[in-house]
């Protein structure tokens, strides 16, 4: 089950919310006990650069309303081409599946989450006040929040970027939802969640927040977003929500039962690596870690019970295809592994 809020945040807000607030806690409640579908999971913002040569990006957009309810897909509002509806989630929501798509088209060459041109579906309005959004296999689902802890989920382009980059690791590595696998394909979704909101924004790796649902949480909570790549640990410390409980190295590793084994939470320290290594680099991250990591994703090298381990060594070893023995790259790539506790030979 693949939602952008992990069920710890939700069960804790459904246990510790009720006095200050009681819609928030009933929301999460329902959250979750809603299990989405078993098979889970451009046009440029006006005024912003282009931060690369222009290439052409023909998304098929659909957009939804599922109008309060949870049945799928909901009534069809807006498609590809169609002017904006005023309706803030539409139009959100269309905007942020033009920008991931021109992202994955302009710098990986991909057409789409299954490089075919799949058309991208999304439906908003998702049920009651619904804490989440989720990648169903076939589409995007928004939950318009509870209005006290959660905003609606299509304000945050991170959230649009990682749900559809769960669509491309089905179509591409397939990595398990379970234990570490499953913290790689939490991994991978912040990655490119990260990477298509920067590549929006026209953001170097410097100036970039490395956050993950920015804007998501309402000015009641004190919280920057729900995950912080960089300084995993630290993305929220509220008195209902709790504190961030993400490590960011792996003498931290969380074993548990929960969340699949713990995938929302383990996959602070891959997140660290990639966004140290990234740092270290500069520039736009796209061009570099961005790159060597879809190229692993694609590689066809990885299991689909992929650890840790296995996946920074595949890293380091595309980093080495890529950009040349002994690169920058590929000693960033192998400093930001070694930072999280993660050591990687040189490829051979």
């Amino acid at each position: 089950m693949q939602q952008i809020v992990p069920p710890y945040l939700l069960d804790r807000i459904a246990q510790a919310a009720a006095p200050r607030f009681p819609i928030a806690a009933e929301a999460a409640r329902r959250a979750l006990l809603r299990e989405p579908p078993a098979r889970l999971g451009i046009e440029p913002l006006p005024g912003l650069p282009s931060v690369l040569p222009d290439a052409p990006s023909a998304p098929d957009r659909r957009i939804s309303d599922a109008e309060g309810r949870e049945k799928l897909p909901g009534r069809l509002v807006r498609r590809e081409g169609e002017r904006a509806t005023g309706d803030e989630a539409v139009d959100d929501a269309y905007d942020g599946l033009g920008d991931t798509h021109r992202m994955f088209e302009r710098v990986f060459g991909r057409d789409s989450i299954d490089g075919a041109g799949m058309p991208l579906e999304a439906t908003v309005h998702f049920g009651d006040k619904y804490d989440n959004a989720f990648w169903d296999g076939e589409r995007m689902v928004f939950g318009d929040g509870d209005g006290e802890i959660f905003r609606g989920f299509t304000d945050s382009l991170s959230v649009i970027g990682h749900e559809l980059a769960h669509g491309v690791t089905e179509h591409t590595a397939k990595l398990r939802y379970q234990g570490q696998s499953g913290a790689l394909n939490e991994h991978v979704s912040d990655a490119f969640g990260a990477l298509v909101e920067q590549y929006a924004l026209g953001q170097d790796a410097e100036a970039a927040s490395w956050l993950i649902g920015e804007g998501i949480f309402t000015d009641e909570v004190q919280g920057r977003a729900l995950r912080s790549m960089i300084e995993p640990g630290t993305a929220y410390d509220d008195d209902v929500l709790g504190r961030d409980p993400q490590p960011g190295h792996l003498r931290d590793y969380i074993e548990t039962d929960d969340d699949n084994g713990g995938v929302h939470l383990n996959s602070g320290i891959p997140n660290r690596a990639f966004a140290l290594a990234a740092t270290e680099l500069g520039g736009f991250a796209w061009e570099h870690v961005g790159r060597i990591w879809y190229d692993v994703l694609t590689s066809g090298r990885l299991s689909p019970d992929e650890d840790f381990a296995g996946f920074a060594a595949e890293t380091v070893r595309s980093a080495r295809e890529r950009f040349g023995p002994e690169s920058r790259e590929e000693l960033a790539v192998m400093h930001g592994w070694s930072a999280v506790g993660i050591e990687v030979p040189p490829a051979g």
